[in-house]
């Protein structure tokens, strides 16, 4: 059996090309994604800057139902609090997916638990607007998201048969719709949040996201059809099926792609973090009087992640037509030599910056270079994965995908509580030592086991 052949069977019509070439289900699945992400980055983009400079201060602090709990628990206050809650927050959303896909693959079908994923994720957003439910609004978001994300993501996949060469780029614009997103959130909800109130850029995630609710329902017709078990396959008859030994190869590349994912995803994944809160206290914002909000800054992050993933597929296009293009992991070898070179740029930033404020050319470097990493690892990485999934474990696979970014925000939460008391020099080297570790465990991986593992590079 190929590696094409582990994507399930989907009768797709190769003359449906209404949305960009390409079939109309991929519009409204990239349109839904933008507003999950788009409700997901506002949420993500003011967290560690509400913490930091209104929730943990003493005096709204004590409204916060479990708070005290909390601080005891991890023995933090302030920064590095702020930084560990964001961590926790961030990978567990990473990490809920794999039993949300075990529940589509094997209770509820992809559909039933999408949407039950999106209303918890509304109901987690709306919690937000009141302090005292703070840490109930991230429970919420944890479970929600859980249950959404891979699964919006496994039906991408299925738009498309084992053979069709248009599955790659399918993943470019369905990351292309999640970097409009992200340029957007920030200068909508975060300006909201920073500007007028904290709790009207939460509340304007939850709209945006019901609305991305009801557009999934309404697209039903040009989706793939739905995963939904039969009752002996929910009733455990069908787990006893053993796979075959080529599905148990894919499955062990999955997991050992996994960890040198999270690491090197860690520096891109710290933009949230700490690079925020120094952003917010060192760099030049203000301009004509008028001091930009630092979330913007992430909106400077997501134009250029979208004109280089723009950029990259185009350039690609263009080369694959003169010479052969890399497989996915030779791009993703590229990718991490990029993430090094961005993680450098904040070395110097901190380096080279004296007794005033920083200056935006080795930040905007940083973006430039780190987004280039970007579109050639993670649009990649997650078409390599639709790819090797089995047919039993589609939705669960994805899931898997996402431990990457369980470990790297995980990580992220304890390395980010590092920067109140670390030199930002060496702070930021750290995060060129991980990209170091990713590029290093690509390249043995593509030498020694790719081939025994997800079969001949070139048919992948």
């Amino acid at each position: 059996m190929t590696i094409a052949e582990a994507t399930p069977d989907f009768e797709a019509d190769r003359n449906d090309r209404a949305f960009l070439g390409h079939p109309k289900g991929l519009g409204y699945l990239a349109f839904v994604e933008g507003c999950e992400r788009f409700s997901y980055y506002s949420m993500q983009t003011l967290l560690v800057l509400y913490m930091v400079k209104y929730l943990l201060l003493p005096e709204n602090a004590a409204g916060v139902i479990g708070l005290d709990w909390v601080k005891n628990f991890y023995g933090l206050d302030g920064q590095p609090l702020a930084s560990r809650l964001f961590g926790d927050y961030t990978s567990l959303v990473y990490l809920t997916p794999i039993v949300g896909g075990l529940i589509a693959d094997r209770w509820l079908g992809r559909r039933t638990t999408l949407i039950l994923g999106g209303l918890v994720m509304a109901l987690g957003h709306f919690l937000m607007a009141f302090e005292g439910s703070f840490l109930f609004a991230l429970v919420a978001l944890i479970v929600g998201v859980g249950l959404f994300k891979g699964n919006i993501a496994s039906q991408v996949g299925e738009l498309y048969g084992p053979n069709d060469l248009r599955r790659a780029m399918a993943f470019q614009i369905f990351y292309i719709a999640i970097n409009v997103s992200v340029i957007a959130a920030p200068l909508v909800a975060g300006t909201l949040g920073e500007k007028v109130s904290w709790h009207w850029g939460f509340g304007t995630a939850g709209v945006v996201m019901v609305i991305g609710l009801i557009l999934y329902i309404m697209a039903k017709p040009w989706l793939p059809a739905d995963n939904l078990p039969s009752k002996a396959k929910a009733a455990g008859a069908a787990a006893a099926e053993p796979m075959p030994r080529q599905d148990w190869l894919r499955v062990a590349a999955v997991l050992l792609l996994v960890p040198v994912l999270a690491t090197a995803l860690l520096t891109n994944q710290e933009i949230f973090n700490a690079y925020l809160v120094w952003a917010d206290q060192h760099f030049q914002l203000t301009f004509f009087g008028q001091t930009l909000p630092t979330s913007w800054m992430i909106t400077i992050d997501a134009t250029a992640s979208f004109s280089m993933l723009v950029a990259v597929a185009a350039f690609y296009v263009w080369y694959g037509k003169r010479y052969r293009e890399p497989d996915e992991l030779g791009k993703m070898i590229i990718g991490s030599l990029f993430s090094i070179a961005g993680g450098l740029c904040l070395v110097m930033a901190a380096a080279t910056q004296g007794d005033g404020k920083i200056g935006l050319f080795w930040p905007l470097m940083f973006h430039l270079l780190n987004s280039i990493g970007f579109a050639h690892i993670m649009p990649v990485s997650l078409a390599l994965f639709t790819k090797l999934a089995p047919r039993a474990l589609n939705a669960t696979i994805i899931g898997i995908y996402y431990l990457a970014f369980f470990g790297a925000n995980y990580a992220v939460g304890t390395v980010g509580g590092w920067y109140s008391s670390m030199p930002t020099t060496a702070f930021w080297l750290f995060h060129v030592a991980t990209a170091v570790v990713g590029l290093i465990a690509f390249i043995l991986f593509k030498l020694f086991l790719a081939k025994r593992l997800m079969g001949d590079p070139a048919a992948t």
